[in-house]
């Protein structure tokens, strides 16, 4: 036992769970911990604008260290209460987040004090686990906890309440060294053989995978076995990247965010592996439009419920994807790619496959002006590092991106997935850059959504955190204009927005930027950018005419 004060104890506690990065927007109400956090060097502190964003910097940065992020919240009340849209991401998302915030003195609670809003309550809806802290001397005990809790089984945020008055105590305490490391757990020898027996008897199978195959870096194996069995791999909307863009058995995203070639692979299968995926609403609607309905799934998810939930299946197994991917792999006989039983449905996808990136190719060689989407990601795929992290907004620009960008290295693909949220990409670049410094990241998203979040290109230079914003510009909101184009008879409303040239705002903040408008442009700013030693803003003109409806389920067409 120690004694020591609380703020002490808690940064001691930080350490433990092996914290060495602290995103965070001080106040009064932690700076006991904020006064410790000085003296720890071994920790690096990130001080943000605005406390939703260095939410999505945190859970960006869990998503590709496999280990919480932490966002340090200075101020009860009001600061708290903006942390609310970032916890709602990161659960929508199962990213491992732990937030630390005060709470008004425990003699003033339940008076309608200062700052006083029941936290408790707004927290307990957007994340995994809400823990108010008791006691002093429990402090440390509580943050090991939330780090535990947000990254077992199906991660997820977790906050810590703790009163400001506790941090005014000196405590006796004991604190471990570290957290004990989670495994996951994988399926037994019987559960692989009555796979292998459903995948032998199959005549198009295919290989469906999500985000368990990259929370286990898992890839390896997914391919591995992808190619002992000449099977194609499918992916779930966002996670293009769990398997290399260019590999000849990878056919992208199924769904209204993917490709038609990946779609009608699972359209036509008749077994579907589908490996660390929910078969959620941004890849099937809950509709058998691109899932066959005939077709025998086989559902591996780290959580129970999610088996079945949406999709009856012929075997669900709950155990960590990627254990069970490389445990397949390593039972089944090799399968020649002339001697697969589908080996005609294989010859097909290859030709469609092909047909398919020289459609992108073609429409990516455009020289129009203002330019299409579609020739930033091309001139992306030629210029980004193979090891580049891309960040996406929602959107028209997120869902136009998901399967058109360089994609080879897990986690590669950062986007806000089911919260389907607006201003998420450039905070999250911020923090993958700072989770992965040697890695290129590169964050595209609307002129709207920058917007929301350019108080943060201080943060990036204040820090130095060289990540590379792509602004495309085409000065509306674009899946909303797209529908009042398709679906109100073009009664546009709310739907333009003016921007400022943002990339002459980074040059005032202190860091780098070029404006382009045309073919070309983009590839030379980027290579300029990675080369300059600074954060970066490109902003590009792209043509407003060329955004797209999405939600279709969701209206009908007016007279």
């Amino acid at each position: 036992m120690a004694k020591m004060r609380c703020g002490v104890a808690a940064v001691e506690a930080l350490r433990a769970a092996g914290v060495t990065k602290v995103f965070g927007l001080m106040g009064s109400s932690t700076l006991e911990v904020y006064d410790a956090l000085y003296d720890a060097r071994d920790m690096e502190y990130i001080g943000v604008r605005h406390e939703n964003c260095g939410m999505h910097m945190a859970d960006a940065y869990g998503r590709v260290t496999q280990t919480p992020g932490l966002f340090m919240c200075g101020q009860a009340g009001p600061g708290s209460a903006n942390m609310v849209l970032g916890l709602a991401q990161a659960k929508m998302a199962y990213s491992p987040v732990v937030a630390i915030t005060g709470l008004p003195s425990t003699e003033h609670m339940g008076r309608d004090a200062f700052q006083e809003i029941d936290q408790n309550t707004l927290f307990l809806p957007v994340t995994k686990r809400v823990m108010t802290v008791p006691r002093p001397e429990r402090i440390p005990e509580f943050i090991l906890e939330a780090f535990r809790i947000a990254n077992a089984g199906r991660r997820g945020p977790v906050v810590v309440n703790i009163p400001r008055d506790f941090f005014n105590h000196d405590i006796d305490v004991e604190i471990p060294k570290s957290v004990p490391a989670l495994t996951a757990p994988a399926a037994d020898r019987a559960t692989l053989e009555k796979i292998k027996q459903l995948i032998l008897a199959a005549k198009a199978p295919v290989i469906h995978a999500g985000a368990g195959i990259k929370w286990g870096r898992a890839t390896d194996s997914l391919v591995k076995l992808a190619e002992k069995l000449q099977i194609p791999i499918t992916n779930s909307a966002g996670h293009a990247d769990v398997a290399p863009v260019d590999h000849p058995l990878y056919a992208g995203g199924v769904g209204p965010r993917g490709n038609p070639v990946a779609s009608t692979l699972t359209r036509e299968a008749d077994l579907i592996l589908a490996l660390g995926t929910r078969l959620g609403f941004n890849t099937t609607f809950y509709k058998h439009d691109d899932i066959s309905k005939t077709a025998k799934i086989v559902q591996v998810d780290i959580d129970p419920v999610a088996l079945g939930r949406h999709f009856p299946v012929e075997l669900g197994i709950a155990a960590d994807a990627g254990a069970v991917a490389e445990g397949l792999a390593e039972i089944m006989e090799p399968v020649a790619a002339d001697k697969a039983p589908w080996k005609a449905r294989n010859e097909k996808f290859s030709k469609d496959r092909q047909q398919l990136w020289q459609s992108r190719a073609a429409s990516g060689a455009s020289t129009a002006k203002p330019l299409h989407p579609d020739v930033i990601y091309s001139e992306l795929r030629k210029v980004a590092p193979r090891d580049a992290i891309f960040t996406l907004d929602a959107g028209t620009t997120g869902f136009q991106a998901t399967d058109q960008l360089p994609c080879y290295t897990a986690p590669s693909l950062l986007t806000p997935l089911d919260c389907g949220m607006v201003g998420f990409s450039y905070a999250a670049g911020l923090g993958a850059k700072t989770a992965a410094p040697q890695r290129t990241v590169i964050s595209l998203q609307g002129d709207g959504g920058f917007g929301m979040t350019m108080g943060e290109m201080m943060t990036a230079v204040m820090h130095n955190i060289n990540s590379i914003a792509i602004v495309m510009d085409n000065g509306t909101w674009g899946s909303e204009i797209a529908y009042q184009r398709d679906f109100y008879n073009k009664r546009y409303i709310g739907a333009h927005v003016h921007s400022p040239r943002y990339d002459e705002v980074m040059k005032l903040c202190g860091g780098n930027g070029w404006f382009v408008t045309e073919a070309g442009g983009t590839a030379a700013a980027v290579r300029q950018a990675m080369a300059g030693g600074k954060p970066a803003v490109i902003h590009v003109k792209v043509d407003p005419e060329a955004v797209i409806s999405f939600r279709k389920d969701a209206l009908k067409k007016r007279n």
